[in-house]
């Protein structure tokens, strides 16, 4: 297959458009990265952007809520949106035909919403659940713990915020966040699939053309100086989190790291799915990821087992990161590649997925990888360059966070603290 050409085009007023025409599919989809994230949010109105981002598909242009909701649906999109710390992201995926429709219409959400009053409280209720299942998800909870303490204020914040004062939020203050942060300048819009790139560039420019662009910060960065923490919640289960220093994606060196990653974690044959969960019967849930911002990144492990298991299971996890600096093999290696490779292969099949991936690739290297030259890296990937890396990146430095109800004894070197 002829890989497809990437097309770029910057706006005027900031906002970058990217294409990658995957004329083999019958769909198309788009991601509107705005940079309205919960990096944003005022130290007391955190939940902000999330409300914000609720407030926005209550009707815009000519379409009241209901209608907004009907014509997207007559278009066979499935559309989502969500808010991270950086972005509030909205996307879809629908029948190649309807795509101008679609983006004509989420164009009216981020220019022109109605911000309806009489919704506002009904927004909040749905924000504040959002809150509390999270609240109810513990290893959601205690991931969101570790990120609070790898990253400090705001990138480890949870996007969210804070019951209280996502109900003191008032109208005024969702119009404010909306006036200054809802802008292109920053605001990247990815589209994969069937299209032609002449009428959608045209498309977009017209859409877009009245956008304008506005300088916002977000608030100042407040590391964490937390490296272990306990949240008390009375359960059978204890929740395990640890982290510790990676590169971010635009390192060179990503890829090394994410192989090494792999090993540890992708798949059933990876190390701790075979050695936590399968040969002790310690943990129900083990896996580790790649974490990345933009200037730095974090290996994120997680394992949730009972509170009987807690501490054998703490200490068998940080003893399969720290062998993991030994190296790894061939046959892990040859494992993760086939694994990886299906998942392009998959990649291929999905407009979502490869507008979504676009966007993140702009957002971190300012530019976007094909799927060929993904390829290519893995196929570079070697026993030996990925053990040069772990010799001169050995994972250690750990961020511990775990929940439940008792306590976990954390490794000297590892200073503890408990919370409620």
């Amino acid at each position: 297959m002829v890989t497809p050409p990437i097309y770029r085009h910057t706006f005027d007023n900031g906002l970058v458009l990217l294409a990658e025409p995957m004329s083999w599919l019958e769909s198309a989809a788009f991601a509107l990265l705005v940079p309205a994230g919960c990096n944003y949010d005022p130290l007391d109105r955190l939940g902000l952007a999330n409300l914000a981002c609720e407030m926005v598909q209550r009707g815009c242009g000519i379409r009241d809520s209901r209608r907004f909701i009907n014509d997207l649906e007559l278009l066979g999109a499935d559309t989502s949106a969500s808010v991270s710390n950086v972005h509030t992201s909205f996307g879809g995926a629908m029948p190649a035909d309807s795509l101008l429709e679609a983006l004509s219409i989420y164009a009216d959400v981020v220019l022109r919403p109605h911000l309806p009053e009489d919704q506002l409280e009904d927004a909040q209720l749905v924000c504040i659940q959002e809150i509390r299942a999270l609240e109810d998800d513990l290893p959601q909870r205690v991931f969101q713990q570790l990120r609070e303490m790898r990253y400090g204020d705001p990138y480890g914040r949870n996007s969210s915020g804070e019951i209280p004062a996502v109900q003191g939020a008032t109208l005024n203050d969702v119009e404010q966040f909306f006036r200054t942060a809802y802008r292109p300048n920053g605001a990247i819009l990815s589209v994969a699939g069937n299209f032609d790139w002449p009428p959608l560039l045209d498309r977009v420019g017209q859409l877009f053309a009245d956008w304008q662009p506005r300088d916002t910060r977000m608030v100042g960065e407040t590391p964490s100086t937390k490296r272990s923490q306990h949240i008390v919640v009375e359960s059978s289960q204890t929740h395990i989190g640890i982290g510790y220093d990676s590169v971010p994606y635009s390192h060179p060196d990503y890829f090394q790291a994410r192989g090494a990653v792999g090993v540890l974690s992708d798949g059933m044959s990876s190390r701790l799915f075979t050695e936590v969960r399968e040969n002790r019967g310690l943990a129900y849930a083990v896996y580790a990821s790649c974490h990345s911002l933009r200037d730095r990144g974090s290996v994120l492990c997680y394992a949730g087992t009972s509170t009987e298991r807690a501490q054998e299971t703490l200490d068998v996890l940080l003893a399969e990161l720290v062998k993991l600096a030994d190296g790894v093999r061939e046959d892990e290696l040859l494992r993760l590649k086939a694994k990886i490779k299906s998942g392009l292969v998959m990649q291929q099949e999905s407009s979502s997925s490869r507008s979504n991936s676009i966007a993140a690739d702009w957002y971190h290297l300012g530019r976007v990888y094909t799927l060929d030259e993904l390829g290519r890296i893995l196929d570079g990937l070697s026993c030996d360059s990925i053990n040069r890396y772990l010799a001169e990146h050995p994972p250690g430095e750990f961020t511990i966070a775990t929940l439940g109800a008792k306590p976990l004894e954390i490794p000297l070197g590892v200073s503890s603290a408990h919370a409620g």
